[in-house]
């Protein structure tokens, strides 16, 4: 699948199959996060790679919107290190997770955002560190997934020069 494909039906996923990921489908995964571009190039994030089913329900738990963690294939917590950018660099390399992820028939899905200072704990990451997000990943339970986004029109959110010209 080509990169716009990936962008133009990827869709977030909340329920998986029990079916584990191979191994190096997950490495190309955080491959995508840990060669994604950031400002300064400052890298400023960490991937844990959970994919003990434990800690996978326990991560379900401390994410008050993610029960169904529980039942992904893994999940990657997002940690980022102090810096002006990091929010932004480390959601880039989510983003880069994500598409790499759903072009070989991945689903996943975006959980949490910032405040996950529990998930530090369970997971040894040092205080110093946000947990930015936890991301679950996983073969979709839904066999054929199509990519059917509701969206504004390219002319309600593109403009052309100035903001008051449509970009048509």
């Amino acid at each position: 699948m080509d990169v716009f494909e990936a962008v133009r039906t990827v869709l977030a996923v909340r329920s998986f199959q029990d079916k584990p990921v191979p191994a190096d489908l997950v490495r190309k995964i955080i491959e995508a996060g840990r060669l994604t571009a950031s400002s300064m190039n400052g890298q400023p994030w960490h991937f844990i790679v959970v994919e003990q089913r434990e800690t996978l329900q326990e991560l379900g738990r401390l994410a008050r919107t993610g029960s169904y963690i529980a039942q992904a294939a893994l999940a990657v917590v997002v940690a980022m290190e102090a810096s002006r950018f990091a929010v932004s660099d480390a959601s880039r390399a989510i983003q880069s997770m994500i598409l790499t992820a759903w072009s070989d028939g991945v689903g996943s899905n975006w959980v949490g955002f910032q405040g996950l200072t529990e998930v530090n704990a369970l997971l040894g990451i040092p205080a110093e560190l946000e947990v930015l997000a936890i991301v679950p990943f996983g073969y979709p339970a839904q066999a054929k997934m199509e990519g059917k986004k509701r969206r504004k029109s390219l002319g309600e959110v593109a403009h052309r020069e100035r903001f008051v010209q449509p970009f048509e």
